[in-house]
């Protein structure tokens, strides 16, 4: 066993190994030692990069139109296209549901930003 292998996030010694993962279970973070080394850990996540569909980069705070019309699921709503959303935030989402927001008169919502363009 590694001896030497602390927990990155409580300094804690007893760490143990499942899988290809490590666990502490004072703090119970979990962690890929190999990950950690090379630099591809929350660093890597957190410099993800999301483009609009014309390809330009997106981030916190900016103002998006929607490029064509979307039907809003388990509803009869639409977004139609053109709608301008103001303050997104960048998330990571399921189904490649990358941007949430608030639209007026729907609500809050997430987006795919294939679907949207940079205002």
């Amino acid at each position: 066993m590694a001896d030497d292998l602390k927990c990155p996030q409580c300094d804690s010694e007893h760490v143990y190994q499942d899988g290809s993962l490590w666990i502490c279970p004072e703090c119970a973070h979990e962690w890929n030692p190999q990950a950690v080394a090379s630099g591809s850990g929350t660093e890597a996540a957190e410099e993800r990069d999301v483009r609009d569909a014309n390809g330009n980069p997106l981030s916190d705070g900016d103002s998006v139109t929607v490029i064509k019309d979307l039907k809003v699921k388990g509803s009869s709503l639409v977004v139609k296209g053109g709608t301008k959303v103001k303050n997104i935030r960048l998330v990571e989402g399921a189904d490649g549901h990358d941007i949430a927001c608030k639209i007026d008169g729907i609500g809050a919502m997430n987006l795919k930003s294939e679907f949207v363009k940079k205002a």
